[in-house]
């Protein structure tokens, strides 16, 4: 059964206080100054402070009277190193084609307060769902994954239960064009309708067109769990958003059991082959007509960690929507950084 938000409310404090420590204001600077490059936007002890709810920062104690978990809900892990290897990415790409495991995304983010992350697998090899979970298994800083399995198949139902007898596995993930293709298909609506029975979400990618799909989706399913992925890759060009992603914005967000992550921000606004960039005001008109359509209880911190790092470093992620959530309110940060999430991939503790 999916927890309501009264539910988590009610629980929130023993399940995920005690789970999660936030850094000490002098390790975020350290890492600052060992490793940022000269364009990296400074990090201050008023991002700690503006990450972390404008906590009161005791200096001479190095800590934080009050915190809250960040959770980052949208990471890649593969190892090419593997005797299969892996489908992605390309051996060409000389930034991705790396093993890329949990522990280097946990040393990275750690010190900018990040405690834990979902996995969204992007290999549609069917063993590569098992060997996420068999990943994540000796690595706590994990909270679940995002598989990969293709609703409306006849071996779906066999390869859900499968994978979702491990309470790490919160969900999967389908690209839009199979939403389109699906949605009057009896089967492939039956196989959504098993994520419902079995408390999972579904995450779906695409482009802008994803809007009025996820809005279709949900009329026809309406106690599924919706997370659009990566703001629906809408162009950010530092200007206002076109008409037709804003109707489509409500549109989806007048669904209650829809979401909007907010992740691939930076590979968004990378032109030509360049970093990002990095002004954070440069992405406020589209943080502000997601904010004012999905608002403090549907939106979801994420990066798309490691392909982000192609148009900026993670404090540049994190630094876009600090400066854009600073001026909201302690309890709308808390949501967006991690009980939204909670509550749409009901993750279960595991400290």
């Amino acid at each position: 059964m999916a927890y309501t938000r009264r539910d988590f409310i009610r629980s929130s404090s023993s399940a995920m206080a005690g789970l999660f420590t936030v850094p000490l204001a002098s390790q975020l600077l350290s890492q600052k100054s060992a490793t940022a490059s000269p364009s990296t936007p400074p990090l201050t002890a008023a991002l700690a402070d503006e990450v972390n709810g404008k906590t009161s920062l005791d200096r001479k104690a190095g800590t934080h009277k009050t915190a809250f978990p960040i959770v980052d809900t949208h990471t890649h892990f593969y190892d090419p190193t593997r005797p299969e290897g892996v489908p992605w990415p390309a051996k060409n790409d000389p930034v991705l084609y790396r093993p890329v495991l949990p522990r280097e995304f946990e040393s990275l983010t750690k010190p900018f307060g990040v405690t834990g992350t979902i996995i969204v697998g992007a290999s549609p090899w069917l063993e590569d769902n098992q060997w996420l979970l068999d990943l994540a298994t000796n690595h706590p800083f994990v909270l679940g994954i995002v598989g990969n399995l293709s609703p409306g198949t006849a071996l779906f139902a066999k390869e859900l239960a499968r994978f979702s007898r491990n309470s790490l596995y919160r969900g999967i993930r389908i690209g839009s064009s199979q939403v389109k293709a699906g949605l009057d298909r009896p089967e492939f609506l039956l196989d959504l309708q098993r994520l419902v029975d079995a408390d999972l979400e579904l995450d779906v990618n695409g482009g802008p067109e994803t809007l009025m799909l996820v809005d279709r989706l949900a009329g026809r399913i309406p106690d599924l769990r919706i997370v659009i992925n990566h703001l629906s890759n809408i162009k950010i060009d530092g200007k206002q958003p076109p008409a037709e992603w804003l109707g489509g914005l409500k549109a989806a967000a007048s669904h209650p059991q829809v979401y909007l992550k907010v992740s691939a921000l930076i590979e968004s606004a990378r032109t030509d082959a360049k970093k990002a960039p990095q002004a954070t005001e440069f992405y406020h008109p589209v943080l502000q007509k997601a904010w004012q359509a999905f608002g403090e209880d549907k939106l979801i911190y994420g990066s798309n960690w490691p392909v982000s790092e192609l148009a900026g470093p993670y404090e540049l992620v994190l630094q876009i929507v600090t400066d854009f959530f600073q001026d909201q309110s302690l309890s709308a940060r808390e949501k967006f950084f991690a009980k939204n999430a909670s509550i749409a991939y009901a993750w279960k503790p595991r400290r």
